[in-house]
């Protein structure tokens, strides 16, 4: 696990070697344990390394004999040793023992398409001195994120966009294309970035750089053609098997292993077979929030101990009452983008409280999206019935739903925001009605909040079906979690916020194959009756207990909406006053003072809304405004003083 970085020269001129330094630097949290880079003409590539397999053999860059392959790579390859033995027996001579070796034999054995032979989380870069071509790739689900920037002299890239932005001419910009997206998603899309200029790597591409200019590949697609006629039995015998191995596969390691352990079915999943595979106890890290109802709303200590203590793990809990003021900065610093979900501080606390004793920690997070963990992909389901109704009593229904208070942290409010949400979107298409669901702004509520509008619209949802294809109404919708907020919320939230303490964090349930298998399960199945994760409950019926198989689900999230009408009801005013709005230039303030009074009121439940503006602002200071992140604290602690 580290942070790679480089530069490819596409006018052929020497590449400036000593930017590489610089990119090193600001992202040491990847990589504290080494660095180092290599230069070869118009090609730059380094690395800052979190060593983890071949602790003293592993240094990176690694080339062949005669330095005409030279790689760098950020991540895992789970089938390297599998893969060493082919490439050895084709008489291959390695002289590490680590999986970076076996990316850059791979390429030298099957061309471009090696990467087809990686089952991993990775971001590689290749340089081929014969061919004067650079390689990045990047993990099929976009568990490890690459950025770059075409100027059309050079290209330059990086695990994080932080490390582009010490470079000349490469300036803290807002793109409005990314901004208009990030309000309407509460994240970033991939190819867009914030950041005018820097894009992102989609998932599944490989980006090649020679002479004759740019080009980007995709190299697999998240599969949506399902396979009938296979009962539900079989299918829960397959994806136990499959999930079984996938944990198995990613627990190598030379350096202490733990899991994050929410006392979910993900993460109790994950923790079950850790332990079957495991020659000591498991350690498992669990998190909860002090404080009240709010708080109590998310705590799930009390499931984590109980799965904790049927696995006999070595079990480490830590009660928080997080100091948001404070971190809030930090955090977005780490994030690079302005994110509108709660889970990134949650994540980063339990990360650096697991870091304390190791460095390699193994998460349930794609669960839900594999095997239909969310309400949203119960929408077609209640739709069957809500069509029945004529269509008077459905417009009355809505009505009545769009009057109720909503809040989130409370059981029956949550149930009113649902059915606010369900309801209010329901005669719209199928693809109209999943927006609603995950969006954060519609697209006309984000033109309004918008002071100016963009050359064009970038609508990633829209992208993303055009591109999943297939019947299976949960197949399709898994896939576009896949292009959209799979990546560019949860996986790179995860990513950011693990290796902000030097934590590498694995995620056993987005092994490729595991997908590949899950997405040919028909929605009848995984969902059965209306059941979240049916099938995944029937696979798991003599591995976890039923308690923990049924309980109500909680997001590992934070209690945000409850903080911003309590503790942080000042900040947010601050942070979102007439006068910071207008300063920045960004938004009208009419929509957002009028967004907060409704969420103070229980009106709307606008967590999602604020937590997206408040953390935009935050961001600007930080990034825009180039001051520290301990300097915007202070200032957001003075607020609320």
């Amino acid at each position: 696990m580290c942070g790679i970085y480089g530069i490819y020269q596409l006018d052929g001129a020497r590449a400036p070697v000593e930017w590489l330094a610089k990119m090193g630097r600001v992202t040491v949290h990847r990589g504290p344990d080494d660095e180092g880079a290599f230069a070869a003409g118009r090609c730059a590539i380094g690395m800052r390394r979190l060593s983890i397999i071949d602790l003293a053999g592993g240094h990176q860059p690694i080339a062949n004999e005669d330095e005409s392959l030279v790689v760098v790579c950020n991540g895992e390859i789970y089938n390297f040793r599998e893969l060493r033995r082919e490439l050895e027996a084709q008489g291959r001579r390695f002289k590490t023992h680590s999986d970076t070796e076996v990316v850059l034999h791979a390429y030298a054995a099957w061309g471009e398409g090696f990467v087809a032979r990686l089952n991993g989380m990775f971001g590689f870069a290749i340089w081929d001195a014969r061919a004067q071509t650079l390689l990045v790739g990047r993990d099929r689900l976009g568990i490890k994120p690459i950025y770059y920037c075409n100027d059309g002299r050079r290209v330059v890239f990086a695990s994080e966009a932080k490390a582009l932005l010490e470079l000349p001419g490469i300036s803290a910009e807002v793109d409005p294309t990314a901004l208009a997206a990030y309000l309407e998603l509460g994240y970033v899309p991939a190819p867009l970035a914030m950041f005018r200029g820097v894009r992102k790597l989609p998932i599944a591409s490989v980006m090649k750089l020679s002479p004759e200019g740019m080009r980007i590949d995709s190299y697999w697609r998240p599969p949506t053609a399902v396979a009938p006629g296979v009962s539900a039995d079989e299918w829960a015998r397959r994806v136990r098997e499959r999930l079984e191995e996938s944990v198995r596969m990613q627990m190598v390691s030379d350096v202490p292993i733990g899991a994050f352990l929410s006392g979910g079915i993900d993460s109790s999943t994950v923790l079950a077979f850790m332990a079957r595979h495991s020659t000591e106890p498991v350690k498992t890290y669990s998190i909860g929030f002090d404080g009240g109802a709010a708080e109590r709303f998310y705590n799930e200590l009390d499931y984590a101990r109980q799965v904790a203590q049927l696995f006999k793990t070595d079990h480490h809990e830590i009660l928080v009452r997080p100091d948001v003021v404070h971190l809030l900065p930090k955090l977005l610093w780490h994030m690079d983008e302005p994110i509108a979900d709660s889970a990134f501080v949650t994540t980063y606390l339990v990360a650096e409280f697991a870091r304390r004793d190791v460095k390699v920690i193994l998460s349930g997070v794609g669960g839900d999206e594999l095997f239909g963990g969310y309400r949203r992909y119960l929408g077609e389901h209640y739709m069957r019935y809500l069509n029945w109704l004529p269509a008077a009593a459905k417009r009355g229904a809505a009505r009545l739903a769009d009057r109720l208070p909503s809040d989130r942290h409370s059981k029956w409010l949550n149930y009113a925001r649902l059915a606010k949400n369900f309801l209010s979107a329901a005669e719209l298409p199928f693809a109209e009605r999943y927006r609603a669901y995950i969006g954060v702004f519609g697209a006309d509520e984000a033109a309004e909040m918008m002071n100016g509008k963009p050359a064009r619209r970038f609508d990633a949802i829209a992208a993303a079906f055009d591109a999943a294809g297939g019947e299976d109404v949960l197949a399709r919708m898994f896939a576009v979690d896949a292009y959209t907020q799979l990546p560019d919320d949860l996986l790179l939230l995860t990513d950011k916020m693990t290796m902000a303490t030097s934590l590498e964090c694995r995620v056993p349930l987005l092994d490729h194959e595991l997908v590949e298998l899950a997405a040919q399960v028909p929605a009848s199945i995984k969902v059965g009756g209306g059941e979240l994760k049916a099938l995944m409950k029937r696979a798991l019926a003599d591995v976890l207990p039923r308690e923990i198989l049924y309980r109500t689900k909680r997001g590992f999230g934070a209690p945000m909406g409850a903080w911003m009408k309590g503790a942080l009801s000042e900040m947010l005013a601050g942070a979102l006053s007439r006068e910071s709005v207008q300063a920045r230039g960004l938004l009208h303030y009419a929509p957002v003072a009028r967004l907060i009074e409704d969420h103070r009121a229980n009106r709307v439940d606008g967590t999602d809304k604020l937590l997206a503006l408040l953390n935009l602002e935050i961001w600007c200071r930080v990034y825009l405004d180039r001051r520290s992140s301990a300097d915007v604290a202070e200032e957001l602690k003075e607020a609320v003083a």
